[in-house]
């Protein structure tokens, strides 16, 4: 089995600051051995909480993987996490401007270094009242279609239920449960020989967002609505 994948200077800073921050809940962990240790991995997840980057880095990392993550470009000015998000190899995402299609090509480039990339395709936190994922952007089916590297996905819950900025909420007692369910890597093999239009786009959005509906769900012990609660602002 190959050793943890070694992440430099930033991503140990990074964890010398993520792992307390996943302390303040009980983890569960279901299914990480989907997670390859080695070679490229797309990891498409759900996003309720502004803690969701530090503890799911922190769950990445104990897969024994160094996650990077498509994020907005906005966080590259951000004090300190601007820092940690350049240093550590992630992606920032240049949403309706000519740089846009630079981010799709340096996932796209460290998919085939065999590095292991973080999507969150509703671009932001739910804004359903009730958690669920909204109707996400179809950027990730062009990096899901794009990559012969395994497309996993993954639902996180419990964050929300800790820190809420929304509404300005921090609730670090009673001690909550923070969970991470891995699902297997999506069959897209029906997908890779059409053309990318845009029904295939969303046809292959709504199936990977379906996958990580359904193991929230299976978190949560509920049946999710019959329609996503939000629609996204563009494609």
């Amino acid at each position: 089995m190959a050793g943890r994948e070694k992440g430099g200077f930033w991503v140990g800073f990074a964890a010398a600051l993520f792992y307390p921050v996943s302390y303040v809940g009980r983890r569960v962990y279901r299914g990480g051995e989907h997670i390859p240790r080695e070679g490229g991995a797309l990891l498409v997840m759900n996003h309720v909480s502004h803690m969701d980057p530090a503890v799911d880095a922190v769950f990445v990392h104990r897969q024994m993987r160094v996650p990077r993550f498509l994020g907005k470009s906005s966080l590259v000015t951000t004090p300190v996490f601007g820092k940690i998000f350049v240093g550590a190899g992630s992606i920032p995402v240049y949403r309706g401007s000519s740089n846009a299609g630079d981010s799709l090509r340096a996932a796209h480039q460290a998919l085939r270094d065999g590095k292991v990339v973080v999507i969150y395709p509703e671009g932001t936190i739910t804004k359903d009242p009730n958690g669920w994922p909204k109707r996400s952007y179809t950027g990730v089916a062009r990096l899901a279609l794009g990559t012969d590297a395994p497309v996993i996905p993954i639902a996180r819950w419990g964050t929300n239920e800790i820190l809420d900025f929304y509404h300005k909420k921090l609730r670090l007692f009673p001690r909550k449960t923070i969970s991470h369910y891995v699902g297997e890597p999506v069959d897209l093999s029906p997908y890779r020989d059409k053309e990318q239009t845009a029904a295939v786009l969303r046809e292959v959005t709504e199936l990977l967002m379906g996958d990580v509906t359904d193991l929230l769900a299976d978190i949560r012990g509920e049946r999710p609505p019959a329609k996503k609660p939000e629609p996204a602002d563009g494609e």
